[in-house]
């Protein structure tokens, strides 16, 4: 039975993920760098705003920082409890997730990668996807509370595995990205009505989730939102093309669009939404996608 649920790290994700915890359980410890934070979470949901040192005396510990770096740095002196389970919904690097599960094995405690897609509305409706890499006995322990914002929850493999698939699916997601930027600026070149065949595409063979999501609802209309920074996207397709070169793969494509994506990402302020890439191709074609 899961007692106690902590949350660390209230960003854009993470903030709405912490949010379902107090629907399936009494206590949900919260906590922030930015601690004014933590307590507007729990005058907002009835959460419990505590030091990093209490938090981690929960059963089940979620994180969800910008790297895995920033959740090592945490964890360097911290005692967690006997038997907890820390559920690291950061996009992080695979390499990081074994380490961190030998250290915290070492602890008594499991650690487990469990990056999340679906975006913040996704986080607010409690329908994200989950992908964990690590001991199956936490996983299992560790599911009900993940249940509380996730939908489809899937165990893909060993420490790592997680952050290798979220790694991979946003990286297919920039090769999208590049592509419909490329595409619609050559036919706003020749002159065809975008939102016209934008929805011939979305009912074709050519539609993903750019094309039925992001274009529409960020970049047609000009509003680029900010719900996941270009700068974190330019990071995860950096540790997809490093597991590419590790595993000593030719990856012509993700290699073009990690380049591109890193470009981009250098070009824009570091607050800039992931969609805002697009702007780079119209810089160079002085074609407006609208």
């Amino acid at each position: 039975m899961i007692q106690s649920v902590a949350f660390i790290g209230l960003g854009a994700m993470g903030y709405r993920m912490a949010a379902h915890l107090p629907k399936q359980f009494d206590t949900v410890y919260v906590w922030n760098r930015n601690f004014d934070k933590a307590e507007q979470h729990a005058a907002e949901y009835g959460t419990q705003a505590v030091t990093l040192e209490q938090a981690v005396q929960a059963d089940i510990i979620f994180s969800c920082l910008p790297t895995s770096a920033d959740v090592a740095q945490l964890l360097e002196n911290l005692s967690l409890k006997s038997g907890s389970v820390w559920v690291d919904c950061t996009s992080g690097v695979p390499d990081s997730a074994q380490t961190l599960a030998a250290q915290l094995a070492e602890r008594g405690a499991i650690f487990l990668d469990a990056p999340v897609s679906g975006q913040t509305i996704g986080a607010e409706n409690g329908t994200l996807t989950v992908m964990v890499g690590g001991d199956v006995q936490g996983f299992e322990k560790a599911l009900p509370a993940m249940q509380a914002f996730g939908t489809l929850i899937k165990h893909v493999g060993e420490s790592g595995a997680g952050f290798a698939v979220k790694a991979v699916n946003n990286m297919l997601m920039a090769v999208n990205l590049c592509a419909v930027a490329e595409g619609f600026t050559t036919l706003k070149a020749h002159g065809v009505n975008l939102n016209e065949a934008l929805d011939c595409i979305n009912a074709s063979s050519g539609k993903s989730m750019v094309t039925e999501t992001v274009l529409p609802q960020r970049i047609l209309n000009r509003s680029f939102p900010v719900t996941f920074a270009l700068p974190l996207l330019a990071k995860d397709t950096g540790i997809a093309i490093d597991l590419a070169r590790e595993a000593k793969l030719s990856a012509p494509v993700l290699s073009l669009t990690q380049n591109l994506i890193q470009a981009a990402s250098d070009l824009s302020d570091k607050n800039s939404d992931f969609s805002s890439a697009v702007k780079m191709y119209e810089s160079w074609s002085n074609i407006t996608i609208e």
